[in-house]
């Protein structure tokens, strides 16, 4: 390892970084999708359905008093008789509510109704419930929560391929010795197959690309010195020490960037004689 002829490039913590915060990010909203497929919009239309039928009974409540005049008595009766106006897809519900559902015992009672203050009984019975104070405007129908599953395992793929990447590149590393290099596959490459070195991208992106052909086949190696080695001058820099040594022993095609021509420097066409 001391050999200043071996550079080792091992899997960068900028890159651990990137990738363990997209696995958390994916994690992270599959299981918010899960929940709202599973459970959560289900528990919205409960809720919506809850709060309509606060909003019925205080209708009921002024049609009866206006047609006759109720007593607390006769208002409990018919109170007692009604039931929440689910709709008949039980999959928008959630699984653990009977069916039928009475009023809300708080809808029975004349002297609380009397006021026609629906709207107040309502966030009292919403909190006592764990229930938002607000519902939905409208309900979650199948496509909605469908919906929810779809991306659940869209973010859940991802996360899973996050892990794979991750796990597959803290295996690998690059390396190069006075004969080869080593692509992060494994592939001992001699550098006399070496046959264009393409720099383009290397001082923006930290990439570089290798075409080789010979007895070790033929291919393209890619060199991604912001995943391998890393450019940190505490850590001496390993990504471009190792494409140092690739240059000092590379000799074929070298493609890169013309540096921008100086300002004083006459252009081809000027060199005639004015």
């Amino acid at each position: 390892m001391n050999d200043p002829e071996f550079v080792l490039c091992k899997p960068t913590s900028w890159f651990l970084f990137r990738v363990l915060v997209m696995l958390a990010m994916f994690t992270i909203f599959a299981a918010l999708f899960y929940m709202d497929g599973s459970t959560g919009y289900r528990k919205k239309n409960q809720e919506f359905y809850l709060y309509r039928a606060f909003e019925q009974a205080d209708k009921e409540f002024a049609r009866l008093n206006a047609d006759q005049q109720l007593t607390p008595a006769a208002w409990k009766n018919f109170a007692e008789t009604q039931t929440v106006n689910f709709p008949e897809n039980r999959s928008l519900l959630p699984k653990s509510l009977k069916l039928p559902l009475p009023w809300p015992k708080i809808l029975h009672d004349y002297q609380r109704m009397k006021p026609l203050q629906w709207t107040l009984l309502w966030r009292e019975f919403s909190k006592e419930n764990s229930m938002n104070v607000k519902p939905p405007e409208e309900p979650y129908d199948a496509r909605k929560i469908q919906e929810q599953w779809i991306v659940c395992w869209i973010c859940l793929t991802l996360a899973l391929a996050a892990t794979f990447l991750l796990v597959r590149t803290l295996q690998r590393s690059i390396s190069a010795d006075d004969q080869a290099i080593t692509t992060p596959q494994g592939r001992r490459v001699p550098y006399t197959d070496l046959k264009t070195l393409d720099l383009r991208k290397w001082e923006t992106k930290g990439l570089a690309f290798l075409d080789y052909q010979g007895a070790s086949g033929k291919g393209r190696i890619r060199i991604d010195g912001l995943t391998y080695g890393g450019f940190k001058p505490e850590n001496h820099e390993p990504a471009e020490r190792l494409m140092r040594l690739i240059q000092s022993k590379f000799s074929g095609e070298l493609i890169e960037y013309a540096p921008l021509a100086s300002p004083d420097t006459p252009a081809p066409h000027d060199s005639s004689p004015s």
